[in-house]
């Protein structure tokens, strides 16, 4: 199991709306900036938000932007409306504290103060990838935003249309923010299970019926999980986030059997990440190969289920 992997459309959106509930209409009375890694931008200056008012909450992909309001009098108070942009990448982490809580030692890169709490950012690990980007005006946003496609505000067309620019696997189409918004590694595994795809089948080969059915489980996928994880925090704050659930049917369970048919769960490993998949609901019961594992096998590699239920007497 990987040590973390980054937030994802139902964590951000629920994070989104713990957000709106606290901050959404308060003033920032002070940032506390910890970690000189943690601001990538030279202007506008994060101090410029202290004293302004949460305007708006978006998410941007897989980045969480708050809108701080503009200065009075501005002509056009949205498009001059001063942004921060979070990004928490694998380990940055956001939570909810007491007003002027003490950042925390190793961790805490950032505080940002309201009247009736404060929102702390950590990151675990030594790796600073956690950043917070500024910007000013609709124009200087958008330049955050990677541009995929937000599947559940499109329709079939849409989304076959994303899905079909390039001949990609689904594994690598899904999680390419560029297609598609807010997809990472631990839903794009629930997606293509529940869908039935293989993660290595190429886009540009899929029918019609394919595609429309892997469309409909990555609405549906994205829809369920944010309604579980709005029921699971409530009115709290969530700031446990964890890319491994209760509940997920292939995603971090290797070896583990298949809710729908009992097989065990196998894995392709590559980099810092890794692909759950069922052979029997998902590749007909090929294995697919692990990178790792086939190359240190090599003939002995088990190509189907029973196979490696033969190697596994």
């Amino acid at each position: 199991m990987l040590a973390g992997e980054m937030p994802e459309l139902p964590d951000i959106t629920v994070t989104i709306e713990a957000l709106e509930r606290r901050i959404l209409g308060m003033p920032l009375v002070r940032a506390r900036i910890k970690s000189p890694f943690l601001v990538r931008t030279i202007a506008p200056r994060v101090a410029e938000c202290e004293g302004r008012r949460v305007a708006e909450l978006r998410r941007l992909g897989k980045r969480i932007a708050i809108g701080f309001e503009a200065d009075p009098g501005e002509a056009d108070p949205g498009a001059d409306r001063l942004w921060m942009v979070l990004h928490l990448m694998i380990a940055g982490r956001l939570h909810w504290a007491a007003a002027g809580a003490e950042l925390p030692g190793k961790r805490g890169l950032a505080a940002f103060d309201f009247p009736d709490g404060s929102l702390i950012l950590t990151e675990a690990g030594s790796h600073k990838r956690a950043s917070l980007h500024m910007a000013r005006g609709e124009d200087a946003l958008a330049e955050h935003d990677p541009g995929g496609l937000e599947v559940l505000d499109s329709d079939l067309g849409a989304f076959t249309a994303a899905l079909t620019r390039a001949n990609h696997t689904l594994k690598r189409a899904l999680t390419d923010p560029r297609l598609f918004s807010g997809i990472g590694n631990a839903y794009s595994d629930e997606i293509l299970h529940r869908a039935r795809l293989s993660p290595v089948a190429m886009t540009l080969k899929l029918d019609a019926e394919e595609v429309a059915r892997l469309h409909e489980a990555v609405r549906d996928t994205l829809i369920d999980w944010t309604e579980r994880l709005r029921a699971e925090v409530g009115a709290g704050f969530p700031d446990k986030v964890t890319a491994f659930r209760e509940g997920m049917a292939v995603h971090g369970r290797y070896r583990q059997p298949c809710p729908d048919c009992g097989a065990a769960v196998q894995r392709i490993r590559y980099a810092n990440n890794q692909t759950n998949y069922c052979p029997r609901c998902q590749t007909g019961g090929k294995l697919l190969a692990d990178r790792a594992l086939s190359h240190l096998l090599k003939k002995d590699w088990p190509k189907t289920l029973e196979e490696l239920g033969r190697k596994g007497r």
